[in-house]
């Protein structure tokens, strides 16, 4: 080899890929809700782990989740670091105390603790006209920008389609790093959060909401 140009590939950095992915998990089956648990916090105080209203449901390859009770279904299984990729729409129906009401549900991530309706967790949610925003729910924190936030942050930009529509959102963890992105659009980005392992979270909060392709793909984070 040339002395010039063993000099140059000396002095050429070397970058390492911020993350390697592997092999996709799906989350949801299409089928059925294998590896998912329900939680609805009846009035008259049955079961929470029964669904006898048949809130949450498998209709035409997606999850069809009434919006009726308040409750939540959650992976069995606790995740790190990965990239979470799910579709929704907007249905029609809209329930008290909410009928009047933006349509509201939500992607929580990082869950721990016991099952409630908003489980210890980071929301990515879900809100007709908010799609993006962060909450941070039962005292977890991220940084944004150099503010510690522990309650919630706005997106920087709306990309939500119209309702009735399909929606793309994913939501990448990596370590403290949390990026929320709509239909393409980074739309809010945080770091050093407080949780950064948990199972996923899908939530029923007075509106009829469907959910499909909900697949995770492990990311490996950079050494």
């Amino acid at each position: 080899m040339p002395r010039l140009l063993a000099i140059a590939l000396v002095l050429m950095p070397f970058t390492i890929p911020d993350q390697a992915d592997t092999k996709p998990v799906v989350l949801f089956n299409g089928k059925d809700l294998s590896g998912w648990t329900t939680y609805i916090p009846h009035k008259d105080k049955s079961d929470p782990k029964t669904d006898p209203r048949g809130v949450f449901q498998v209709e035409n390859g997606a999850i069809h989740i009434s919006g009726e009770e308040f409750g939540c279904l959650t992976t069995e299984r606790e995740f790190e670091n990965y990239r979470l990729q799910v579709d929704f729409k907007w249905g029609d129906k809209r329930y008290p105390p909410r009928e009047t009401a933006k349509r509201d549900s939500g992607i929580l991530v990082h869950c721990v603790g016991p099952d409630k309706v908003w489980t210890k967790s980071i929301e990515c949610q879900i809100q007709e006209g908010d799609c993006g925003d962060f909450w941070l729910v039962s005292g977890t924190e991220i940084t944004i920008d150099g503010t510690r936030e522990k309650s919630m942050r706005k997106k920087s930009r709306d990309a939500e389609k119209p309702t009735g529509q399909w929606n793309t959102v994913e939501v990448i963890c990596e370590g403290g790093k949390i990026t929320n992105i709509v239909n393409g659009v980074v739309v809010n980005e945080g770091t050093d959060a407080s949780v950064t392992r948990g199972r996923i979270l899908l939530q029923s909060e007075g509106a009829e909401v469907y959910f499909r392709n909900v697949k995770l793909t492990p990311l490996t984070p950079s050494k």
